[in-house]
């Protein structure tokens, strides 16, 4: 049996929430509740009224919109949009009605928010803490100035990692927990479940694994394929790449240079303007099937079907992929 070993922190700190709540004195242990409360006391009165408007923010966006946001994420809706007929203006007028895609966008922002600000809160008490603590035993309490100017210095780290977290929250994070839990809805062209759909559970991942329903058949050799893509793209590449690159920087091969450079021509052209080009000389009266023509390999009126056939088109793609990606390996 092996043992358990706990994990040591190889930067420990005194100022941890533990002890905020443990130690710390009223206006910190008031900082839980007002946030920004102590920073104000002991001086950082820039920082704590940052730290108060943040909450004043959360709390205004939780009453105004938050709170009912979340309250809808368990029905996702249940209003449908209906069309009325005015009377006096004599047209047909559409009420409003819950719309399943942005109540479920919005409520998952809404818990992100709440994250987000949970971790303010965490920071907020730390800082009250900390500054309880350097005033107690004397020491400097740092100004708002002075904090800025640490980010130039030992908190360089926070200031060049919030930017790119901030826009992988937005970008990443949030679209990817929605098309989570979209997969666990009924949203469907299929008996108009565009507006309004409802929790689903596991049905979609049953079907989906029911070889016999269409979206299961599909869902299979869409699955077989992208396997066989992602052996064939990257085996393929590190493969050949390893293997020309060997062969030119033998020593019996001559002309290295004039090698290299023909390999590595398609790394210089744009990738979107090589993929045009193969695109313009695969179609049916493109370079290929011409030459090809020419050289009495097909008929005159016949040529290959790159792009229309799904065998011919799924080999084309890896073979245009191996041309295009081979010579990154390369280099």
């Amino acid at each position: 049996m092996g043992i358990m070993k706990k994990k040591i922190n190889e930067f420990p700190t005194p100022y941890t929430c533990r002890n905020a709540i443990s130690k710390g004195g009223m206006e910190t242990k008031l900082s839980m509740v007002l946030m920004g409360f102590g920073n104000i006391v002991h001086g950082q009165i820039v920082k704590g009224l940052i730290f108060l408007a943040a909450e004043v923010a959360y709390i205004a966006f939780m009453i105004a919109a938050g709170v009912s946001c979340i309250a809808m994420l368990p029905s996702l809706g249940s209003v449908e949009q209906e069309e009325v007929w005015n009377e006096a203006l004599q047209i047909y007028e559409y009420t409003k009605g819950d719309q399943s895609i942005l109540i479920l966008l919005y409520g998952i922002a809404s818990l992100l928010i709440t994250f987000l600000m949970a971790c303010t809160w965490v920071c907020s008490l730390r800082s009250a803490y900390k500054a309880e603590c350097l005033a107690k035993e004397g020491r400097h309490v740092n100004s708002f100035v002075e904090d800025l100017k640490t980010l130039l210095h030992e908190n360089l780290q926070r200031l060049l990692m919030t930017p790119p977290m901030i826009f992988i929250v937005a970008f990443t994070i949030l679209p990817l927990i929605f098309m989570i839990c979209m997969a666990f809805t009924n949203y469907s062209k299929i008996d108009s479940h565009l507006v309004l759909f409802d929790w689903v559970g596991l049905e979609n991942f049953k079907t989906l694994f029911d070889s016999s329903s269409i979206l299961g058949s599909t869902f299979w050799s869409v699955l077989g394929w992208t396997l066989v893509w992602a052996f064939f793209a990257t085996f393929s590449n590190y493969i050949f790449g390893m293997i020309i690159s060997l062969m030119i920087n033998r020593k019996e091969t001559r002309a290295k240079g004039f090698w290299r450079f023909c390999f590595v021509l398609s790394c210089a052209v744009p990738m979107f303007v090589s993929l045009l080009i193969m695109r313009t000389m695969l179609q049916p009266e493109g370079a290929i099937n011409v030459l090809l023509r020419n050289l009495g390999l097909i008929a005159s009126d016949a040529s290959l079907p790159f792009f229309t056939d799904p065998t011919w088109a799924r080999v084309t793609v890896i073979v245009i992929n191996i041309w295009v990606g081979v010579p990154y390996t390369l280099l």
